[in-house]
């Protein structure tokens, strides 16, 4: 059990995981008051995604039947440079280079396949902002971080700018500790957040978040909310630069997520110029395709 544990830890570095981490499928089952109260005032803020699968998500076993242990991924997001916020308009440091969702999966997918060499008749199944898992529960159960006041899974060392991948085998492997919180008596983030989506210290009200209204809402952003985006059009990131974890933040080493030389390049006149085709040509392997050229451009003008 622990040679298979060690192997898997060395060889989700090898992919370029950030940390590694492992838990039991203990039931979630003491965050079913909070869920149940939460989709009841609708916190999801009609994200529906986050209303549905309740018993799944406090559940493994329900998504990959005969689930004994959880693991946690970090892949580290933090660019090498910023791109140049004066004069431009701001985007969310995860979207920089392509979408993560593919290479995260495909790096998972690696990890399950050396596991199956081991043990060919496991069964695995990896998660990266897919189905009814509950990504920041089980990474803080594993042990790679806690969810901070910010709502965000932050690593004692390197801070928050991080993917989480989460893979449930059937495999018996041996737990990390959980993690526990850290925060002690900082609201940096809770004093930074310009709309006030952290009122609630750990909990994010959706409806108020900048990443939420610039990515997730079809909706027109409330008019007294627009004054407050300074700038961003896709994402946030300010509750996450002011947390002094992040300091410990280092650079990835990932060529992927590095942005194009023409995205470093643009300024305001050169978004607001900007149409479609030269969206589709920017941003063809970005997660601003998620958004759109349409809604992004809303949020420009």
């Amino acid at each position: 059990m622990n040679d298979l544990k060690q192997l898997i830890k060395t060889e989700a570095l090898r992919l370029g995981f950030y940390t590694c981490g492992i838990a039991r499928n203990d039931s979630l089952e003491e965050m079913r008051p909070f869920y149940t109260e939460f989709v009841g005032r609708n916190g999801h803020a009609g994200l529906e995604y986050l209303k549905t699968n309740m018993e799944k998500r406090l559940h493994p076993e329900l998504v990959l039947k005969g689930t004994r242990s959880v693991i946690a991924l970090l892949m580290n997001y933090f660019p090498p440079e910023i791109i140049p916020e004066k004069d431009n308009f701001i985007m969310a440091k995860y979207a920089y280079g392509t979408d993560y969702h593919a290479l995260m999966r495909s790096r998972m997918d690696d990890l399950i396949g050396v596991i199956t060499q081991s043990c060919p008749q496991i069964q695995a199944k990896a998660f990266v902002d897919s189905g009814a898992v509950l990504e920041k529960a089980w990474a803080r159960k594993c042990g790679v971080g806690w969810q901070g006041k910010n709502s965000l899974l932050i690593n004692k060392s390197a801070g928050s700018f991080f993917f989480i991948g989460i893979i449930l085998t059937d495999l018996e492997l041996e737990p990390d500790p959980a993690e526990t919180d850290h925060c002690g008596i900082c609201s940096r983030c809770v004093r930074a957040c310009p709309t006030g989506a952290l009122h609630t210290p750990y909990q994010l009200d959706i409806s108020r978040c900048i990443s939420y209204l610039t990515i997730e809402s079809k909706e027109e952003i409330p008019a007294d909310l627009k004054s407050k985006l300074n700038d961003r059009i896709f994402g946030c990131d300010i509750c996450q630069d002011v947390c002094p974890y992040n300091r410990l933040a280092s650079p990835h080493q990932i060529p992927e997520f590095l942005p194009s030389k023409p995205l470093i390049d643009m300024r305001k006149k050169d978004w607001i110029a900007m149409d479609e085709s030269g969206f589709d040509r920017i941003f063809s392997d970005s997660a601003l395709k998620r958004t759109g050229f349409h809604r992004l451009r809303r949020g420009i003008l």
